[in-house]
């Protein structure tokens, strides 16, 4: 059974730098074939993809974001990390981790994560 959950501080104040990771479980993050997201979904708006890395660990961030993205992993311990900079409270959101394969879709999804940016 996939599973994937998110982690990390529920408020960031501007300027900070938000830190998430997801933690997957039963199916390791270098398997072939499967790349690894962070997509999050402001209030009353819809979801937007933020970035992906994949089994080889090659990463690839949208291009609105790409200045204040990063996103790594570690296969020790089976996660992996997004760190967004400079927040503003646009960046509110839930945001979620999940699994993208080969056949075209994200078919495993983390159960969410709400983060505010306020001071």
């Amino acid at each position: 059974q996939v599973q994937l959950q998110e982690s990390g501080p529920g408020l960031v104040k501007p300027s900070q730098t938000l830190s998430l990771t997801c933690t997957v479980s039963g199916v390791s993050i270098t398997t072939r074939k499967y790349y690894w997201s962070w997509i999050r979904q402001p209030p009353g708006k819809g979801l937007e993809w933020m970035g992906t890395i994949s089994y080889t660990r090659t990463t690839y961030v949208s291009p609105s974001l790409k200045s204040r993205t990063s996103i790594s992993r570690d296969t020790s311990k089976n996660q992996f990390t997004l760190q967004l900079s400079s927040v503003t409270p646009e960046d509110t959101a839930v945001y979620y981790c999940a699994r993208w394969s080969e056949s075209g879709q994200f078919d495993f999804w983390g159960q969410g994560t709400q983060v505010a940016v306020s001071s």
